[in-house]
């Protein structure tokens, strides 16, 4: 028998739903269907975890929702071995592959292997001792209240320049069409293995993404007097003092999300940003 994660939308009630009938038939099969706190207590029907403890043992993870809350799933996976079965409970998603009908075929064949997995790279960030790792994107971004902050960059060890902005992203081709996207930063394909710096309104001539390759490491470094945050796939983790540097690279984990069929990629970037064919 298998032990299944489930992830919920916050608010949404078809997703809720959903859930309540999927864990009532898994159960009934005998599987372990469990699900943070939160969640835990809206489904009423399975076990309570901490959110430290919620991928042991884990044979699949159901997120219940849209891109958000599979960017949810990978947080609480927290890099462990775990593959992801997104259901899109919202608008059109990058990460979700399966709509609500399909929901219980698609759990079965996923607990029965007949599927692919298409993995996605994941970038990991070190500062003041604490490692994060993001489905999309980690994000040095000026404190509440202040106009910019200065970033200074280095590339494999070699000081590249520094930005005076409001922030600095730092996304893999998965997160290319997140924040990235927002900031004039180039589409990458999500499949594909590269980091891509984009750097948030700033204050220079020089403002175009570097797109790197997937092994490089880059230092962001805050300089002058102002201090900065960090977002990890949106949820502000760290305050960075002056003279605080983090560390940005290619986590050794990926996201392993269940498909059934080739995913067309292409078509999904179409429909999302509404482009059309002239």
């Amino acid at each position: 028998m298998a032990r299944i994660g489930v992830v919920l939308h916050g608010a949404d009630a078809d997703a809720l739903d959903h859930a309540v009938t999927l864990t009532e038939t898994l159960t009934t099969q005998g599987h372990t269907v469990v699900a943070v706190v939160d969640d835990a207590e809206r489904v009423g029907s399975l076990e309570c975890v901490a959110a430290a403890d919620f991928p042991a043992g884990l044979d699949l993870a159901i997120s219940l929702g849209g891109d958000g809350t599979m960017l949810r799933t990978v947080a609480l996976l927290a890099g462990a071995d775990v593959k992801i079965l997104g259901v899109n409970f919202g608008d059109l998603g990058y990460l979700t592959v399966i709509d609500p009908d399909e929901l219980e075929t698609a759990v079965e064949r996923s607990l029965v292997g007949d599927h692919d997995i298409e993995e996605r790279m994941l970038v990991m960030g070190d500062v003041a001792g604490e490692t994060m790792h993001a489905l999309n994107d980690i994000v040095v971004e000026r404190a509440p209240g202040d106009t910019t902050v200065r970033i200074g960059v280095s590339i494999d060890g070699v000081r590249f320049t520094s930005y005076p902005a409001d922030g600095l992203i730092v996304s893999t081709p998965t997160g290319s069409t997140a924040y990235a996207l927002s900031a004039r930063g180039p589409i990458v394909f999500p499949t594909h293995y590269a980091l891509q710096i984009t750097p948030v309104s700033p204050h220079m001539l020089f403002d175009r993404s570097l797109v790197l390759g997937p092994d490089s490491v880059i230092d962001l470094t805050i300089e002058g007097h102002r201090s900065a945050v960090v977002s990890v796939d949106g949820n502000t983790l760290v305050t960075m003092a002056p003279g605080d540097t983090i560390t940005c690279r290619r986590s050794p984990h990926t996201a392993r999300l269940v498909i059934f069929d080739a995913r067309d990629n292409l078509a999904v970037l179409k429909s999302k940003l509404g482009i059309t064919d002239r």
